[in-house]
């Protein structure tokens, strides 16, 4: 079968050139444009990457335009509904759903990586005591090759697999530390008997002094936002958890980095700031004000929570977290908390007004995790670290597809260069001042 081609014609010139055109099982083609600076001499500029293929990946597909998302083939609905976070995890890893005898094995495996040594919990002393939990995650993560050296060596597809299964099993042990640690509490060990979602919640909100158990309710919500933010396609933080790789760094080192990505209030923050806007708003009685903020181009005042940079349609994530969301409200929401009358109202109103209907800004899946956190009594600075224990599931899948490919290399984007022009060095005495 002939290999369909795009003509590239340089008008100064009169040279074309022929690009091979990239397919893939679903979605846009991508221009192959390997060929372009060494035969044209020209490089391709797009701002941010929105129109640029970084690799080829089976892991996720997302259709904006149509609020689709696929891991793997399979719509997001129907994992959301009928799979667990874990078997999400299997999946984004190893690209098929499990059988009854492979998810028992791959569940005992994670259930006992969920320690963490010794003296990796004392490394949570070095930290200022009211230091932010993202920024314990990304040094104790970041250091857990020097605990775990015996599985970094990239090029034996056991070591890679080994430290996927460290990292995924480790993270929420992490995260629950560094929680505890910030509100000065002892550590709680994680629990064998209980699931991946409920040994978190357990490390995260039980004490030494009494017994805790984990709510239903909160397990199936916690499991259910995990499962919407396992993984994203080639977003910022998955982004840099390839490059990082890409030059052979080892896999804790890679989801560090992915880690330091997400904690932007422009990722991974967003939970976050849906929740300082809500407390910003105040009242409900304020919302008009602050609606016609929102409206007006010359204020610099945005709805967070609204819209979606990748889905012009409703975010197909938003549409299963709604329903939750209303039933942790209805068990654990606070009346005499604001912050859930208010972000009720927000969403009745999103849905309805035409000026956000037109420019399709319809509330998020960011929208309605920060609002199940709070009300799940999860403060606002480990909003994030949740997304990072989440999130942590399609990185390691992303890496590991990425090692595995027979011509990978390195990343390495080029730029248009505006500095100055060539120009000699002046001794320092000959100097005039600059400026």
């Amino acid at each position: 079968m002939k290999t369909r081609t795009v003509t590239l014609t340089d008008n100064a010139t009169g040279k074309s050139i022929e690009l091979p055109v990239r397919e893939g099982s679903t979605g846009p083609a991508a221009i192959d444009i390997s060929r372009l600076y060494r035969e044209f001499g020209y490089l391709t500029y797009d701002p941010g990457f929105q129109s640029t293929a970084s690799c080829s990946s089976g892991i996720t597909y997302i259709d904006g335009a149509e609020g689709v998302l696929l891991y793997r083939g399979y719509p997001i609905e129907q994992l959301a509904e009928r799979s667990s976070f874990l078997e999400v995890a299997y999946l984004l890893l190893y690209g098929e759903l499990p059988a009854r005898e492979q998810f028992a094995t791959f569940q005992h495996t994670i259930t006992h990586h969920t320690m963490i040594k010794e003296s990796l919990r004392g490394f949570y002393q070095g930290f200022y005591h009211d230091a932010h939990p993202m920024a314990s995650m990304v040094g104790v993560v970041g250091s857990l090759s020097a605990f775990y050296h015996d599985s970094t060596d990239i090029t034996d597809p056991r070591h890679r697999e080994i430290a996927a299964h460290r990292m995924i099993a480790k993270m929420p042990t992490i995260a629950a530390y560094s929680y505890k640690y910030s509100v000065g509490e002892p550590f709680s060990y994680p629990q064998n008997s209980l699931g991946y979602c409920a040994n978190l919640l357990h490390m995260m909100f039980s004490v030494p002094s009494e017994e805790y158990h984990v709510d239903p309710v909160a397990q199936k919500a916690l499991d259910m936002i995990f499962i919407l933010h396992a993984d994203h396609e080639q977003n910022a933080s998955t982004a840099t958890v390839r490059l990082s790789g890409s030059s052979g760094s080892n896999p804790f080192a890679c989801i560090s980095s992915g880690i330091t990505a997400l904690w932007g209030p422009a990722h991974g923050g967003a939970n976050e700031a849906v929740v300082h806007m809500l407390s910003e708003i105040g009242d409900v009685k304020n919302i008009a004000r602050f609606i016609a903020r929102a409206k007006d181009r010359n204020d610099p005042f945005r709805l967070m929570g609204f819209g979606h940079r990748v889905y012009k349609n409703y975010d197909p994530r938003a549409k299963i977290i709604r329903k939750m969301c209303h039933e942790v409200l209805e068990k654990f929401g606070d009346t005499n908390d604001p912050c859930f009358e208010l972000a009720m109202r927000l969403e009745e109103i999103a849905l309805k007004d035409e000026y956000f209907i037109e420019r399709k800004l319809y509330p998020n899946v960011d929208f309605y995790s920060g609002i199940i956190y709070r009300a799940l009594g999860i403060p606002v600075n480990m909003f994030t670290v949740m997304f990072a224990v989440a999130r942590t599931v399609g990185w390691v899948a992303q890496w590991m597809e990425m090692i595995g490919e027979p011509d990978q290399r390195i990343g390495r984007p080029r730029q248009i260069y505006s500095g100055s022009q060539r120009r000699d060095y002046v001794p320092l005495a000959e100097r005039a001042v600059s400026g």
